[in-house]
């Protein structure tokens, strides 16, 4: 069995790799904190020599290193580690969250993005079979597209992208592959209502609309149509989206006023039926 040393605290850096776990459990940590007061630390954490300001980087054992910090502790016990490089450790690190913690599907993508911005790895593709070797092809792909809308969309557009499944994370890739990228964005970031719900009742309708469009070939549209939303001037925007009764035309910004509505609504009149005068 590998030698456990004895780290100081104030020896270890756990942003020296960056991490796939965005926060921690509140009440986890709690109640990890108090079963190491009472018992010790049952699994050592795992660390490697590092060459910025601090000697250790934390390869895991987060949360059992911030327990320890809570209970104001002088050391832990780690495993020093030796891996080839920095992709390596990393790797090191999500094998071991994968089976020890809940990540998300919007976190495993998270990391492999984050993991290019660091400069570790030049595409997606490179990045995948380093950071997750066990996955086979169809898990790799899935990822591929959660890492896509992740790049899309990245960390303020959605106010909990964790809480999306797999499903919806998919969903949302191959709708933004038909275009759809930029109408989403408008869509968010027009609603005044940020609720994880209400932006996810805004994307799913504006992927049933396109999907919806897809399997109806048969509508002839002219060129550069269908158009999904337009940017009529600055402060205002017209978006379409399909309901189960037929559609809606939403309109948002600044002008989008009573007024303008009643001019709108005279201008259908007058196109396509009889006003009432």
């Amino acid at each position: 069995m590998p030698e456990i040393h004895q780290i100081p605290l104030n020896d270890i850096d756990e942003y020296a790799l960056p991490r796939d776990r965005d926060a921690l459990d509140q009440t986890d940590l709690s109640d990890l904190t108090l079963s190491i007061a009472a018992h010790g630390l049952r699994m050592p954490i795992e660390v490697f020599p590092a060459t910025g300001p601090k000697p250790y980087g934390l390869i895991s054992g987060f949360r059992r290193l911030s327990a320890h910090r809570e209970l104001t502790l002088d050391t832990i016990p780690a495993f020093i580690r030796q891996p080839a490089d920095i992709p390596s450790a990393l790797a090191a690190m999500i094998e071991e969250n994968e089976i020890r913690a809940d990540i998300t599907p919007w976190e495993r993508a998270k990391i492999v993005l984050t993991a290019i911005d660091h400069g570790h790895f030049d595409t997606i593709d490179a990045a995948l079979p380093r950071l997750y070797p066990t996955y086979d092809r169809f898990r790799q792909t899935r990822l591929r597209a959660v890492a896509e809308v992740v790049a899309h969309f990245g960390e303020s557009t959605l106010t909990d992208p964790r809480a999306l499944s797999q499903r919806q994370l998919t969903r949302l890739a191959t709708n933004l592959r038909a275009g759809m990228g930029d109408t989403m964005l408008v869509a968010l970031q027009e609603s005044s209502d940020k609720s994880p719900a209400t932006q996810w009742s805004l994307l799913a309708a504006i992927c049933e609309d396109a999907e919806a469009e897809a399997k109806a070939s048969r509508l002839q549209y002219k060129e550069g149509r269908p158009r999904h939303h337009v940017r009529v001037q600055n402060d205002l925007t017209v978006r379409r989206e399909r309901t189960k009764d037929g559609w809606t035309l939403r309109f948002t910004g600044r002008t989008a006023c009573g007024p303008l509505m009643e001019d709108i609504m005279d201008y259908v009149e007058d196109t396509f039926g009889h006003r009432q005068r």
